[in-house]
């Protein structure tokens, strides 16, 4: 299928927004408390540092090959081309393979905690709740369905919101700062033994959920302004932004609140908040925190919707997803097939079923995968050509190789299985699909939608 041009409407400063309210999402107020209990005790902090150096080494990968190859689709564009015309055809369909089945569960992990949130205002049993994350689901969609001109001041107005919660969030919590609470590591807390690096680095896992999105800029490749500067940009402020974020809100919550009391909290800010200015003032805050949520989802589903949408103008996945709106120059089709599905997994699953999986599934492809590309890349075509080198190449990929692997560890046996799984049942149905292609002949309509 011939490419329909994408407007490139979107300039620095919205695709910052996009990619900050990306990450900013339920995740750190869902997962904060999670992180507590596993490393026990304040000491927790370790795991949102780790987080954010993975985070920052796997940003010179993605600024890399965002400068270099500015389109829509992202991880699906880049495995294709570094790995070469036969093994890249086969990761980028293993790209799409996992997508079909982790960006529905990204959006529903979203909508899910968000629902949860929604419970400190209103007395949601199990059903509602699973009601008010569908729905917030098909709000995004019809919200998402429109020309990307106008999405784009939307996301610089959400982002607005999002920066000024959390700004009186950590104000709030550090002008209260009691350090007897912050430093009151039990003993043995900083004892480097083999369980501590266990649990730093299960604490990792949920920290990590809390920093994905730094990549989100390169879904959205094909529509951004003067990419081969904005993309490196956008993802390094994104991260070092969110990074000091995430840390100032940790002294800010274990300040005031005993970490005894917080591993064991659902709604951890709304706590924070009504503990220092009441019970009213932590409606507003929960409230501001379901402005955050709802921001993420939507920045999160305008990156996803663009991936089908690559891979259907390769002929690797249904060519209906490579529509354009007529009017509106989106893909529609990719957005309302991505809305369905996060529509249906939203009321299907609960947050803690998918958090690790989320991110046990998308490793080997998505992060080790393309750390092993970006280095085929070099070598095939040569720094020369590349808009963005990393620094200390090739030390970020290599670096990145490891702690990627050691977190997929880190999600338990059960879910590294499950994505190791997936990956090996990806290439089974892709070597299957190409023998059938080459030993049948479909009619062409069928053939052009395999």
């Amino acid at each position: 299928m011939q490419q329909e041009s994408l407007k490139r409407d979107l300039s620095f400063t919205q695709a910052v927004a996009l990619n900050m309210i990306d990450m900013v999402g339920i995740g750190p107020f869902v997962v904060l408390p999670l992180v507590i209990g596993i490393m026990g005790g304040p000491q927790h902090i370790a795991a949102w540092i780790a987080g954010a150096i993975l985070a920052l080494i796997d940003g010179f990968i993605w600024a890399e090959f965002g400068a270099a190859m500015p389109k829509a689709g992202g991880s699906y564009v880049f495995l294709r081309e570094s790995f070469g015309p036969r093994w890249g055809k086969l990761m980028s369909f293993l790209f799409i393979w996992q997508t079909m089945i982790q960006a529905p569960l990204v959006i529903a992990s979203g909508s899910i905690g968000f629902a949860q949130y929604l419970s400190y205002l209103l007395p949601l049993d199990d059903v509602t709740r699973r009601v008010a994350s569908g729905t917030l689901v098909i709000v995004l969609t019809f919200i998402l369905y429109r020309k990307i001109s106008t999405i784009g001041k939307i996301s610089v107005a959400l982002w607005i919101g999002v920066m000024g919660t959390m700004a009186w969030f950590i104000i709030g919590g550090l002008s209260h700062f009691d350090p007897k609470l912050a430093f009151s590591y039990p003993d043995g807390a900083w004892d480097f033994t083999w369980a501590f690096w266990v649990a730093l680095g299960q604490g990792t896992v949920k920290t990590m959920y809390s920093y994905l999105g730094y990549y989100n800029v390169n879904h959205l490749g094909g529509e951004i302004k003067n990419p081969e500067k904005n993309i490196p940009r956008a993802i390094f402020i994104s991260i070092i932004g969110i990074a000091f974020i995430y840390l100032a809100m940790q002294f800010a919550v274990i300040g005031v609140i005993p970490w005894q009391e917080a591993k064991d909290s659902q709604f951890i800010v709304s706590t924070l908040i009504e503990r220092l200015y009441g019970t009213a003032a932590a409606a507003v805050a929960t409230v501001l925190v379901l402005w955050i949520a709802f921001a993420s989802l939507f920045a999160v589903m305008l990156g996803y919707s663009r991936i089908p949408y690559a891979a259907a103008l390769d002929g690797n996945f249904f060519s209906v997803m490579g529509k354009i709106h007529p009017t509106k120059k989106f893909p529609h089709i990719s957005l309302l097939w991505l809305g369905g599905a996060a529509f249906v997994f939203s009321l299907l699953f609960r947050l803690s079923d998918v958090i690790s999986a989320i991110l046990a599934m998308r490793i080997l492809v998505q992060f080790i995968g393309g750390a092993v590309g970006v280095m085929i890349l070099r070598n095939r075509i040569g720094k020369e050509h590349l808009p963005f080198k990393m620094w200390l190449y090739p030390l970020p990929a290599l670096i990145a190789i490891v702690l990627w692997f050691s977190i997929m560890l880190s999600t338990g046996w059960k879910f590294a299985l499950s994505g190791l799984g997936m990956t090996l049942l990806g290439i089974i149905v892709y070597f299957i699909r190409e023998q059938l292609q080459k030993k049948i002949d479909f009619p062409s309509v069928l053939r052009k939608n395999l």
